[in-house]
């Protein structure tokens, strides 16, 4: 009976375990993490999510969704990064059976020092490990003071300002630590597509639209770069077609009537995909606030078309093709200017048309070594009148490189190469005429080169590059032109860098010289003319402080540039020349420059930058006897900052601005107005709202001090200088000068906007 109900009980039993299987039975034995990765509410694409204790991991799709199935239950350190963001870390606990959902939102660090650079070096390195310090920032971090050209943004940058030189036209350059513009490289992609003639026009042409980010380095470059490179390089690296939204667009308008609008679209054609895109910039409202009967700000209408290809192929090898066309109209000048007055005396304009076409390529041959050919080619043209002086130039610029990127061994990691530019210079003024005057000799300068660099990683902590450069002018003959650079990191805190470089220009005499629209004057080039050198030495140090609450990162640098045979234009000595010689001295940068970057465990980010400049020149009177004077347009002390806080309900708030101290300017013989400017401040907030579905609106409000300087011109009454020689009315002679310029002419403006994004 016994043996019975023990048998009948077990087949019961069997039959509930059938029926009713245990939860060890049901459940998986392992568990699942998914969820999105996202910033400032937009998908990342690419992000690396990794469990460090069992090495398991996965990407972000297009959507920023990732998934990591089949995990063993226990506790894990999750880890989530992506270029250009700071690290995600956080704990999270795993059931057998369980699924974790996340969102991740990560913050963009725009000083990450983990981004990936080439500006220093010509290849792709991450940023802690390149020998040079390179500055980047994201087109994020220019849309919290949003501005419709490069040439506006990059003030937002720290020992960098964009320098207007006119207070008519509103043209411009960039000026790296003191340093006038032409000493300035401006790169896109890494090719000198702006350069010479467009330095002046060519810069507010650049839509932050077709931006992914900018590099910048400052001291010479020329070892890798060529002629140009003497002061710094600004690259601007434009958006990847494959990582871009399927469409984007940004559309703002201030209250004084600026409207610009940007727009881009992917497109995709077999192997290929490809991003085109639209920037139109619109001003038609002239302002006269100072009262002095001139416009305030240029009116402008400009657009710029561009689109850019990248292929896919075989072993991962680089491909892509990038076109650009810029129409600008401008004029600045009397209230009362219309075009029916282009180049009459009567009344006074300033009127500039500008056509510009860029074509920029880059292929990696189909070899087993790293081998890439980069072209590109523009052309520029100018049709400007300043009052009854016409300006009319054309400017064509070829450039080719080719260069070989090779490990050698774990310790050498060698870059040669060569490249050949070609600059064909055409105006009407007596700078391409003949000697006799007769006949028309555009400049032509072909400039070619050789260089070769070594990144020598001798000891895990410690790095040299050593660089060098050949390049052959047909007038100034051989120029060489060395660098040295060197970097110690003794942990991921601390990484300390040195370097010593030289740069070189060979300079177009005739881009943009007012004083030679004046007259015909035969143009002499003094005998062995030599290109104009600099010397420069750099010391950085970059800190990381990891705090319980806040992560802090300081980057300072030390800077001295040594400049000799600037290229100057004599004036006086022949009132039927112009003789361009050598200065008879020499010109020196330094100073000092930090950046602090902090961010906080609330949403509080802050990114500051000071910096210290003696900038000065010293040349010889006609006695011989050595004369020092500072450079016009470079503030002994200058700085950057951007505060942002981000509030619930997606909620964000920046405060940006620059401030500068006094800079001298150029005044003109027993000026009333003084030599110095002073201390001022262009201060501007913006308050930011995020929509779920990918839109955001913005807006705020510029200069919310309402700083305007004073004397913005001299003798506006008499633009065409017809009663200068009047004893009684001008005793002193002056005369109608535009140049008198430290900060813009427009006060306190509203602003507001609306940006979309949407990804596949």
């Amino acid at each position: 009976m016994t043996r019975i109900c023990t048998l009948a009980y077990l087949k019961i039993s069997i039959l509930i375990l059938l029926a009713f299987p245990s939860e060890s039975h049901a459940q998986s034995p392992t568990g699942k993490i998914s969820g999105t990765v996202l910033s400032d509410g937009q998908p990342v694409i690419l992000a690396n999510i990794i469990l460090v204790e069992s090495k398991a991991g996965a990407s972000s799709d297009t959507t920023g969704r990732f998934s990591i199935s089949n995990v063993k239950p226990g506790v894990y350190t999750l880890k989530a990064s992506a270029t250009g963001y700071s690290l995600f870390t956080r704990k999270v606990t795993v059931t057998a059976g369980g699924h974790v959902p996340l969102q991740i939102k990560l913050q963009q660090d725009v000083t990450k020092l983990n981004d990936v650079v080439v500006t220093g070096t010509l290849k792709a390195v991450s940023r802690a490990e390149s020998p040079v310090p390179v500055e980047v920032y994201t087109t994020k971090y220019f849309q919290k003071n949003p501005s419709p050209s490069l040439f506006e943004s990059i003030g937002m940058v720290n020992g960098v300002r964009p320098q207007l030189n006119c207070n008519v036209c509103n043209t411009g350059d960039i000026h790296i630590n003191g340093m006038e513009g032409p000493y300035t490289m401006i790169l896109i992609d890494g090719m000198p597509i702006v350069s010479a003639l467009s330095t002046v026009y060519g810069l507010s042409g650049i839509p932050m639209s077709m931006v992914e980010r900018i590099e910048v380095v400052k001291g010479p470059g020329s070892s890798l770069y060529g002629s140009e490179a003497m002061g710094g390089l600004v690259n601007v690296i434009t958006k990847n077609p494959l990582n871009a939204p399927l469409v984007s667009a940004d559309v703002y308008g201030t209250s004084w009537g600026e409207y610009n609008v940007d727009a881009a679209f992917r497109i995709k054609a077999g192997n290929a995909q490809g991003l085109a895109g639209i920037s139109y910039f619109n001003y038609q409202h002239p302002k006269d606030n100072n009262k002095d009967g001139f416009t305030d700000l240029t009116l402008q209408n400009r657009i710029s078309l561009f689109n850019k290809w990248s292929f896919r192929r075989k072993e991962d090898r680089q491909a892509s093709v990038a076109a650009r066309y810029v129409y600008e109209n401008r004029w600045g000048g009397d209230m009362r200017w219309n075009k029916s007055w282009r180049g009459s005396d009567s009344i006074y304009g300033e009127s500039i048309y500008t056509k510009r076409i860029e074509v920029i390529g880059m292929y990696q041959l189909p070899v087993k070594e790293k081998i890439l050919l980069q072209v590109s080619y523009n052309r520029h043209e100018q049709n400007s009148f300043y009052g009854n002086n016409p300006y009319l130039a054309e400017q064509h610029v070829g450039f080719a490189q080719l260069y070989w990127d090779k490990k050698l061994g774990e310790k050498h990691d060698l870059l040669t190469g060569a490249s050949y530019r070609y600059t064909w210079y055409d105006d009407n003024t007596p700078g391409t005429l003949s000697e006799d005057g007769k006949i028309n000799t555009p400049a032509k300068t072909p400039l070619p080169g050789i260089f070769v660099q070594d990144e020598w990683s001798f000891a895990p902590k410690h790095k040299f590059l050593l660089g060098y450069r050949y390049d052959h002018d047909k007038i100034h003959g051989s120029i060489h032109s060395p660098r040295i650079a060197y970097k110690w990191a003794p942990n991921t805190d601390n990484t300390l860098r040195t370097s010593f470089g030289t740069g070189f220009r060979v300079v177009n005499l005739f881009t943009e010289d007012h004083a030679a629209l004046t007259g015909s004057r035969q143009v002499v080039i003094a005998e062995a003319l030599k290109p104009e050198k600099s010397y420069n030495a750099n010391l950085n140090y970059v800190k990381k402080i990891p705090l319980n609450n806040a992560f802090i990162n300081l980057d300072a640098t030390g800077f001295y540039s040594y400049f000799t045979n600037k290229i100057t234009g004599d004036f006086d000595t022949d009132p039927n020349k112009i003789i361009y010689d050598n200065l008879r001295g020499h010109a020196v940068s330094q100073g000092i420059s930090l950046n602090v970057d902090a961010v906080f465990a609330f949403p509080l980010k802050i990114l500051a930058g000071l910096t210290y400049m003696d900038v000065y020149q010293i040349d010889e009177d006609d006695t011989g006897i050595p004369q020092k004077s500072r450079q016009v347009y470079a503030p002994e002390w200058s700085g950057t900052f951007t505060i942002g806080y981000s509030f619930p309900h997606s909620f964000g708030i920046d405060l940006t601005g620059n401030w500068n101290g006094p800079m001298r300017l150029p005044v003109q013989h027993n000026d009333f107005r003084p030599e110095y400017s002073p201390w001022f401040l262009l201060a501007n907030v913006q308050i930011t709202k995020k929509f779920a579905k990918r839109w955001e609106a913005y807006g705020g409000v510029k200069n919310i001090l309402n700083y305007i300087p004073k004397y913005a011109l001299m003798r506006p009454f008499d633009p065409f200088d017809k009663h200068v020689d009047d004893p009684v009315n001008n005793p002193n002679g002056y005369t109608f000068d535009t140049e008198y310029n430290y900060a813009p002419l427009q006060g306190a403006r509203g602003f507001i906007g609306m940006r979309y994004n949407l990804y596949r």
